[in-house]
């Protein structure tokens, strides 16, 4: 093996492995839907409850690793309001974002994100990895399942 391809193999590699650790972003679906996550959790960290509210349809079914399942919107926003409003906040971890279409659906939406508390704090308590089914319907996208999994330490 030549000198360089003995550099040149490994940078290409360290590249390739760089692009599918981020992955390929699926255009316009990506663009809304991380959109809608900006306004859902903008709305969760603002305490605006209707508004929050209005990301989800009414039977919605929400799992929790440690706080089990919660079904019906209005079920999670009253728990929100007794819960999180003005104890914490939510970022998204860059990066971590991944949205793919579920055909005839609407799509899933994956990622990572970390909770600030008091909200104004500038380390995070803690972090989860989530993950969101929005159905499409009606020219509304709204979130119909979530699941709320692996919380824990911030991980480096």
């Amino acid at each position: 093996m030549t000198i360089l391809a003995r550099i040149a193999l490994p940078l290409l590699f360290a590249a390739a492995h760089a692009v599918a650790a981020d992955g390929p972003k699926p255009g316009k679906l990506f663009e809304t839907l991380a959109a809608l996550d900006t306004a859902l959790f903008d709305s969760y960290n603002k305490c605006e409850l209707e508004k929050n509210r209005s990301f989800f349809v009414d039977d919605l079914e929400f799992y929790h690793d440690q706080g089990g399942l919660t079904t019906g919107a209005d079920n999670l926003v009253a728990q929100l309001k007794k819960n999180i409003c003005g104890k914490t906040r939510r970022e998204l971890v860059p990066g971590s974002l991944e949205v793919h279409e579920l055909k005839g659906y609407g799509a899933v939406q994956m990622g990572v994100h970390r909770f600030f508390s008091p909200i104004d704090a500038k380390e995070p308590v803690g972090e989860a990895k989530f993950i969101h089914i929005w159905r499409y319907k009606d020219g509304q996208w709204k979130i119909a399942r979530v699941i709320s999994y692996d919380h824990g330490a911030v991980k480096p």
